[in-house]
């Protein structure tokens, strides 16, 4: 069973999306990684260890090891 926790950030940021069709994919994107965790890109370099989803125009920050997902940071593509 695989253990999943949220950094407030993460929460804050999702809960300030006003658009309920982008929330909704947010949301699909979460369950998707929560049952595939080695779905997202793999970071390189000082993000090593972390993987990212693209949920156009976010992306999806988060930290999967040792059967833990830590969803990280909801970021827009240009804030990179």
């Amino acid at each position: 069973m695989v253990k999943i926790a949220y950094y407030s950030i993460f929460k804050k940021r999702v809960k300030k999306i006003k658009d309920n069709a982008l929330k909704t994919k947010v949301k699909k994107q979460i369950l998707k990684i929560i049952n595939s965790p080695e779905i997202g890109k793999p970071m390189r370099y000082s993000r090593k260890g972390t993987r990212e989803v693209y949920v156009p125009p976010f992306r999806l920050s988060y930290y999967y090891a040792d059967d833990k997902i830590i969803f990280l940071d909801l970021y827009h593509k240009d804030e990179q």
